[in-house]
C-alpha cells in the first residue's frame, strides 16, 4: 500500500511538473472543451494548471481514503479489545487478591528479602 501511494505522489508531481512547464511556455489562456460537448471555457493557462492540480490532489485523496478509513477502524478495535482485556486481567488480580487468606501473605521481612 506504501509503494502504491509512492507511486501516486511521484505522478502527481510529475502532472504538476509538466502543467508548470506547459504555463511557463504558454502564457496566454487556454480552451478547455466542456464535457458535454457544447462549447468551451476559456482560463488563464495558470488557472488551468491550478483546476487539474486541484483534480490530481482529489483524484489521490479519493484513492487513499479506503485505506485510511481502515486503518482508523482497525486501531479503535484494537483499542478496545486491549481496554476489555486490561479491564478482566485487573477484576481478575483483585478478585484473586480478595480471595487470599493471611497465611498467605508473607509478614516476615526475612523471607521477603531478596539476594543479589
Amino acid at each position: 500500500m506504501r509503494l502504491v501511494s509512492f507511486i501516486q505522489v511521484l505522478l502527481l508531481l510529475g502532472i504538476a511538473a509538466y502543467l508548470a512547464l506547459v504555463t511557463l511556455e504558454n502564457p496566454g489562456v487556454v480552451r478547455l472543451p466542456l464535457p458535454t460537448g457544447s462549447g468551451e471555457l476559456t482560463v488563464p493557462v495558470g488557472a488551468g494548471v491550478a483546476l487539474f492540480l486541484a483534480l490530481g490532489v482529489l483524484f489521490a485523496t479519493l484513492l487513499l481514503l479506503p485505506g485510511l478509513w481502515r486503518e482508523r477502524v482497525r486501531r479503535t478495535r484494537e483499542a478496545r479489545l486491549r481496554r476489555q482485556a486490561e479491564d478482566r486481567l485487573t477484576a481478575t488480580l483483585q478478585a484473586r487478591l480478595g480471595s487470599a487468606t493471611p497465611t498467605d501473605v508473607i509478614t516476615d521481612s526475612a523471607d521477603s528479602e531478596v539476594t543479589p
